[in-house]
């Protein structure tokens, strides 16, 4: 439970750091590429409302210029541009102002981009905007390879600070994550203790009672308050049973041996016992066991996991109800099902904490069922033990189903 509780808190941690790296970097990088686009659109517009070339230099050489830019931007930047008519037929390519494309280059590009829905984006390391002039069309394109390349390559250099940084916090939160939970194990082991311990102290004083119940019983006959002691004083000593079974479970150096075993005739001989149960409830009981399965586990483990669903089955299906235990392989898994009709509805809520300790989602009904509220705990720290995995639902409005599924 404790190592369970350890790796919540490790992976919610780094689940929570790797969402917000992702955030910060995707924001960073998102907000990196809006800056190059925007750039290079405004340099694009002020190309394409003086045919594709920069203004000449006036008085004041530079007016012109967007806000924010370099005055060196018109010795700076590399562009071409290719005038078409409405047939896509080429009228004039200039290419003066760079030096790697060729007219022959450029009407190729143009091509390209008069193929695109897009009046404006990206071919290779080049952005275009295409315009009408004049009754014609003029694709205008800037080289932004020297911009992309520095913006790849601040990807990959915040992606590679981002691991590193992921590294070093997943390393402390590792580190850390046993400090914070010391004191939660120190609590669980104590508590473990002390039902261990209350359990042992307490079996002593049952035993007497129920030793003096029968004395009593001898001299008096039979008698409803000595009955009632002695049941209740059976429950008891139930109760204490398996608080010291569930707390052993729970032990991470008390596991059961693990062998192989028929896991089909087990199954069915804990099964069979509950056939008369079912019988006196006029309860529609089906077993169904796939022959000849085998697993590695624990066999009386297995075996007191049967009688438990099945005993919890028994006592939450009403009388003409229905009951089913199912084992069988599902490819690499074995999948043991038990399900069952019930009174009224289960409400989600009760779904998600029917395997806690005490927990029963009828309270109404305790003393009628008799039960503790402890065996689906048991059940769990069983199939935890095996490797397992156990899960509650509601099929139906009035069913109800466990499903255990044991690696195979």
């Amino acid at each position: 439970m404790i190592n369970k509780l350890r790796r919540k808190f490790v992976l919610l941690s780094l689940g929570a750091l790797v969402l917000l790296l992702a955030f910060i970097v995707s924001g960073i990088l998102f907000l990196n590429y809006r800056s190059l686009t925007r750039e290079a659109d405004e340099v694009l517009s002020l190309l394409s409302k003086n045919q594709g070339v920069f203004p000449e230099f006036g008085e004041a050489p530079f007016d012109w210029i967007p806000h924010g830019m370099s005055q060196e931007l018109p010795f700076e930047s590399r562009f071409f541009s290719v005038l078409v008519n409405s047939k896509g037929r080429v009228l004039a390519a200039e290419t003066g102002s760079i030096a790697a494309v060729d007219a022959q280059t450029a009407r190729e590009y143009a091509a390209s981009a008069l193929k695109r829905s897009a009046v404006r984006g990206f071919i290779d390391d080049y952005r275009y905007v295409r315009v009408s002039e004049s009754g014609l069309t003029r694709v205008t394109f800037l080289d932004c390879g020297r911009k992309l390349a520095m913006a790849r390559n601040f990807a990959i250099f915040s992606l590679v600070m981002s691991l590193a940084g992921f590294a070093i916090i997943a390393a402390v939160v590792i580190f850390v994550s046993g400090r914070f939970t010391r004191p939660v194990a120190e609590s669980y082991e104590k508590q473990k203790r002390f039902i261990t311990d209350a359990s042992h102290e307490i079996k002593t004083p049952l035993t007497i009672i129920s030793a003096n119940v029968d004395v009593l019983k001898m001299d008096m006959g039979e008698n409803d308050g000595l009955d009632e002691i002695q049941r209740q004083s059976k429950r008891l000593t139930e109760l204490t049973n398996d608080l010291v079974y569930l707390s052993r479970m729970e032990e991470a150096g008390n596991k059961p041996q693990m062998i192989d075993f028929p896991i089909s005739e087990v199954v069915s001989g804990a099964a069979t016992p509950f056939a008369s149960i079912a019988a006196s409830k006029k309860i529609d009981y089906t077993v169904s066991v796939q022959p000849l399965l085998s697993m590695k586990g624990d066999e009386r483990s297995i075996s007191q996991l049967v009688s438990i669903l099945l005993d919890n089955a028994m006592k939450y299906t009403p009388e003409g109800g229905r009951a089913e235990m199912k084992l069988e392989r599902q490819g690499r898994r074995l999948n043991l099902t038990v399900t069952n009709t019930t009174a009224s509805p289960i409400a989600p809520d009760d779904l998600r904490h029917l395997f806690e300790r005490f927990y029963r989602p009828d309270a109404s009904r305790n003393s009628e069922t008799g039960g503790h509220g402890i065996g689906l705990s048991m059940a769990e720290a069983i199939v935890t033990a095996h490797g397992g995995k156990i899960s509650a639902k509601a099929p139906e409005s009035t069913a109800f189903q466990i499903t255990v599924v044991f690696p195979g």
